[in-house]
């Protein structure tokens, strides 16, 4: 995926769950307000007058043993909180967390059901079917163990000298999947929207090549974070294991892999640093890029990933190339090795036989998030697909849970909330009429994407085996990482969604200036085509 170098494109990926129950060290943002609102709808829509079918207010989330006036949050949601205990395979627990459970057993059923070997299936539902399949294929992946790997891990243990990086880890960049693991190799590379021309979308390199999921886990120096270092160390070494290597030799490779993680997390900007949009943008020719880390092949990195003509990108942050090239220069082929080594099973860990598995969510699960439980292997699949086919899977997500018909619906009730908003703004007594016109543009300019894309994307040349599970996961990562690269030097695709139609999520991308409401945040209690308008407002 692209790079993530503003607060605005990092929304799009990210899935906040606003007003949660939390435990563990994820990112902890509360809403108050809008659990409220929501767990006061949530009742309204759940109870149903028989005589008329209109909802009714069932105020059974409210706990009446609080006082309003002391703790308003606990009166409204407390009873909610009591009947909704956080589950042993997730880390918070909310009415967006309960709705994303049940679009995911809809999910599991469309998936089981094209799974079934039938050549009478269509192109989209033999995918996702087939992908579901190899996925679900546990006693083959099992069988399987590490071999599935051993082709990339030969290519690392082949590699003659650090000039050959540029051309390998081209393979190994297109990982990153989830926000709270840091799966790129190295850097990140990708597109976005070019901050000085939002029309066109430009090459990004950024920070990138951690293990853990910030900067900061390296260089804290509380006793927690020495504490979390030593375990992740120990649970380095043993992914190394794992791959066969002697405690010794993995212990060695550990401690390598850390140091240089720990060299590139210095190089790295800090959360705050990067919501300011003024430190993300450095927009360098492929010369400058070259002089700034001379010590990595660039025009080769280039020509393996398609962009041999690409003349300028954007250079998020210059001080992390700059430790890249002292790290290049500083360690010995062996140590890169072990590097690159770590960082292929860490990015597939969760793909690979039980042993794996566990090992990964042992650490990245257990001790970072506090997750007690590992989620089971359904589950796992349905959010793998839509990771990879989140399109394909949404088509017939949306056949069957959202018709045109609601999506008209829930166009219509945007429409009226700018019909309103536009009110407010020209009855603004402070605001000039100058700024007033340019508010209303930008208030008419906004692009409603409700439910599910106008023009679904094209997987067919994307390969799916259904008895290769692994194989399946890196040509999905591998299309998706092509596709975003693809639109360099090209005008933005506004009717592009970077959600998919089953995701539990809303947002507004402001350098987009879009609204986006999937089809999986606009079922019950959060909005239903048959429920009365006030609920869904």
């Amino acid at each position: 995926m692209g790079t993530e170098y503003a607060a605005a494109t990092a929304s799009r990926r990210r899935r906040y769950e606003f007003g949660a129950q939390r435990t563990g060290n994820r990112m902890k943002i509360y809403r108050t307000l809008g659990l409220i609102v929501v767990a006061l709808l949530s009742t309204v829509i759940c109870a149903q007058n028989p005589q008329n079918s209109l909802p009714v207010l069932n105020v059974s989330s409210i706990d009446k043993s609080i006082d309003p006036c002391v703790d308003f949050f606990e009166y409204s949601c407390g009873g909610w909180i009591k009947k909704n205990p956080i589950p042993p395979d997730q880390t918070s627990w909310s009415v967006y967390s309960k709705l994303e459970d049940d679009n995911k057993l809809i999910l599991r059923d469309i998936l089981e059901r094209v799974a079934k070997a039938d050549t009478s299936r269509a192109a989209t539902n033999q995918k996702i079917g087939d992908y579901y399949a190899a996925c679900m294929d546990e006693s083959a992946i099992e069988k399987a163990g590490v071999a599935p790997l051993r082709p990339e891990l030969e290519r690392i243990e082949n590699l003659k000298s650090k000039a050959e990086l540029a051309s390998l880890v081209v393979s190994m960049q297109p990982a990153k999947e989830n926000y709270l693991r840091q799966e790129t190799v190295l850097f990140d590379f990708g597109s976005s929207q070019d901050f000085k021309d939002s029309t066109q979308v430009i090459a990004t390199a950024d920070q990138g090549g951690l293990g853990l999921p910030d900067r900061d886990y390296y260089l804290k120096d509380d006793d927690k974070s020495k504490e979390l270092r030593k375990e992740y160390l120990a649970h380095v070494q043993k992914m190394f294991e794992l791959l066969g290597d002697k405690p010794d030799a993995a212990a060695a490779e550990a401690q390598a892999v850390i140091k240089i993680e720990a060299a590139l997390a210095k190089g790295s900007l800090t959360r705050v640093e990067r919501r300011d949009p003024t430190k993300l943008y450095h927009k360098l020719s492929r010369e400058e890029l070259q002089a700034l880390s001379p010590s990595f092949h660039w025009s080769e990195y280039f020509t393996h990933v398609g962009l041999g003509s690409m003349q300028s990108l954007n250079v998020v942050t210059p001080d992390f190339f700059k430790a890249l090239n002292s790290e290049l220069e500083r360690e010995d082929l062996a140590n890169w090795k072990a590097y690159l080594r770590w960082h292929l099973v860490h990015a597939n860990a969760p793909f690979l036989s039980s042993t794996f598995v566990n090992a990964d969510f042992d650490f990245f699960d257990k001790t970072l998030q506090g997750t007690q439980e590992l989620e089971p292997r359904w589950k796992r699949c349905v959010t793998s697909v839509d990771n990879q086919l989140g399109e394909a899977l949404g088509q017939a997500y949306v056949e069957r849970m959202f018709s045109p018909e609601a999506k008209q619906r829930a166009l219509k009730i945007v429409k009226q909330i700018e019909r309103a908003m536009q009110q407010d703004v020209t009855g603004l007594p402070w605001m000039s009429r100058t700024t007033k016109e340019h508010a209303l543009e930008k208030l008419h300019a906004i692009a409603n994407k409700i439910g599910y894309p106008d023009r679904w994307r094209d997987y067919s040349t994307l390969k799916i085996d259904r008895n290769d599970e692994l194989g399946n996961v890196l040509r999905g990562r591998e299309f998706e990482f092509h596709r975003q690269l693809s639109k360099i030097g090209k005008p933005v695709d506004r009717g592009d969604w970077q959600m998919s139609p089953p995701t539990v999520n809303a947002y507004y991308d402001p350098q987009m200036n879009d609204i986006n409401f999937p089809a999986g945040i606009l079922q019950p209690p959060l909005f239903s085509d048959e429920s009365d308008a006030a609920p869904n407002y």
